[in-house]
């Protein structure tokens, strides 16, 4: 039953208000469920999760959870706890690294406030030697996104990054444009609901279209980083840096916080470079909720979890 449960499903329940309502009420608890995929709901905590996983050789880019803001109030707040959270990262001595969300940033208002948000939260971490990655949303957002990424490398902002998404058809061409300003990309397969058009909907094509684009970043690419938790994705992409002669040190893996986490340690044991993504915040739940549409062997942790919070 849990695997006949699509990423669709999942991305229904994402919006579901009554279901945040509730799932709130246990899922950051101290042992709570949420807290396998969600490192805690301030920075205090996300920050102290950092630091243990940076014990056992990885690196991690911290993510404050939220998305599709729809006020200049919200958008501003967002943006002065990112600006707050590079000096906090900075003080705690972890790696210098963060992601974001342009709709966090006001994107949904318009693009010249979120443009000038994310000027601001790079103002502040360029100072601090950061690097940021301006993480891709659905598909409606890619072009803005993109824009967004090239307006400000224009000015020389040049400690970003981007996602390009492998299931969308049109990452090849987005791929190409990236690169060709210099760009550092992350490879992920996506995770949004997305219609047919718009993007392959068979695991086989979305693998076959990963391997495709991993196999140019790794040629053409600024330090990559290959974002997948699919071990024949990696073998693919260990294979590949093999045969062509690609140093382990020119690019990197990158997996969730919470899941694979033997694979994770597997492949700091080979000598990888490898970095986790670390999610924290109060605005868990859709985050959450895409972690079970992507894998639905995820939902047995939840069901464990629950299970706990009743005893």
């Amino acid at each position: 039953m849990i695997a006949a449960l699509s990423r669709a499903t999942f991305s229904t329940l994402a919006d579901s208000r009554t279901l945040k309502k509730i799932a709130s009420r246990y899922g950051m608890r101290p042992h709570g469920f949420a807290r396998r995929f969600v490192a805690g709901e301030n920075i205090g905590e996300a920050i102290e999760c950092a630091t243990r996983i940076e014990r056992s050789g990885m690196t991690v880019t911290l993510d404050h959870l939220g998305e599709r803001v729809t006020t200049r109030e919200e958008a501003t707040r967002s943006t002065r706890e990112y600006m707050a959270m590079v000096e906090s990262i900075a003080k705690a001595g972890i790696s210098r690294n963060i992601s974001v969300k342009l709709t966090q940033l006001g994107l949904d208002i318009d693009r010249a406030t979120s443009v000038d948000n994310i000027r601001r939260v790079l103002d502040v971490a360029s100072k601090a030697d950061f690097f940021v990655r301006i993480d891709m949303e659905g598909s409606t957002y890619t072009d803005q996104t993109l824009e967004a990424v090239n307006s400000l490398w224009g000015i020389g902002s040049h400690n970003i990054g981007v996602v390009i998404q492998a299931y969308l058809k049109r990452s090849p061409d987005d791929l190409k444009r990236v690169l060709a300003l210099g760009t550092r990309v992350r490879l992920v397969k996506g995770a949004y609901r997305e219609p047919k058009d718009v993007a392959f909907q068979d695991k086989e094509d979305v693998d076959r279209a990963f391997v495709d684009l991993m196999k140019v970043l790794l040629r053409e690419g600024t330090y990559p980083a290959i974002a997948t938790h699919d071990p024949v994705m990696i073998d693919e992409t260990k294979k590949f840096a093999a045969e062509q002669g690609i140093g382990k040190s020119t690019f990197e893996f990158q997996m969730l916080y919470g899941i694979r986490r033997d694979l994770q340690r597997s492949l700091v044991a080979e000598g990888y470079p490898f970095r986790v993504y670390v999610p924290f915040g109060t605005d868990w739940f859709p985050y959450f909720m895409r972690r079970l549409g992507e894998r639905p062997a995820n939902v047995g942790f939840v069901v464990k979890g629950l299970l706990h919070e009743e005893a």
